[in-house]
């Protein structure tokens, strides 16, 4: 299982908000780039960046800076936010982002998403994020009446391999992941890669991710505990590398 630090960019910043609420911001860093250096050189395998503007506009607002940010670290970086075109994609894939995560889009049109990953294959990932279960899009503003683990199904179906799932009600507030949801979702796809998000936060949530036992959860997302120093880097990958 892998750690993926989180990069949220808002504004040029990097930020972290407090269940993707636009108005509950706090900013850590001026210097996207110069963060994602620093968790290369603390042992990230992978980069998980968010274009929060992008997710609430509709459209990438920060192509330029994770392009500068692909180009520093040399190691696999996947991008979420505002990618509700073929041409947002093809310009983050063009920029050497490793996987370019499709949200709002892999629900309103499952058609678009099969095409995409008939073009680009496993560079698509898909990006699930759910409260009590349900998926919410547009950046977490609108909650859906479709299931989690019925949309992941379906985006399997067209050949995505790889699900980031979320679980909004526990991100941002330090308490551990939905393990319920996470199990739920990981058996609902037993052939695609998950990575676990939201909550996760102290070595010992990746230690109990690990213990449900499921051979696709693929890694898991942090940034809070980090940013906050509730944990380090270090601690979280010895949790995920341990057994």
């Amino acid at each position: 299982m892998i750690i993926l630090p989180a990069i949220d960019l808002k504004d040029g910043h990097c930020v972290r908000l407090r269940q993707g609420r636009a108005d509950d911001v706090t900013v850590y860093a001026d210097d996207p780039v110069a963060q994602a250096l620093d968790w290369r050189d603390q042992g990230a395998e992978q980069l998980h960046v968010v274009d929060l503007d992008g997710a609430f506009q509709g459209a990438p607002q920060h192509t330029a800076v994770i392009e500068r940010i692909v180009q520093a670290v040399g190691i696999p970086v996947e991008v979420g936010g505002g990618l509700r075109s073929d041409a947002h994609v093809e310009q983050l894939l063009a920029a050497g982002v490793a996987r370019a995560i499709i949200g709002t889009r892999a629900l309103e049109n499952i058609e678009a998403l099969a095409a995409l990953v008939q073009r680009f294959g496993d560079a698509i990932a898909v990006g699930i994020d759910a409260r009590d279960g349900f998926v919410q899009v547009k950046g977490w503003v609108e909650t859906t009446d479709t299931r989690a683990t019925a949309l992941a199904r379906q985006v399997v179906e067209v050949g995505v391999r790889t699900i980031i799932y979320t679980d909004t009600a526990t991100d941002g507030m330090l308490g551990g992941p939905n393990l319920t949801a996470m199990r739920e979702i990981c058996q609902a796809v037993p052939a695609c890669s998950v990575i676990a998000s939201g909550g996760v936060s102290a070595p010992e949530h990746v230690t109990a991710l690990k213990a449900l036992g499921c051979p696709n959860l693929f890694g898991a997302i942090v940034g809070k505990a980090l940013y906050d120093g509730k944990t380090t880097l270090a601690a979280m990958l010895a949790a995920a590398a341990a057994g």
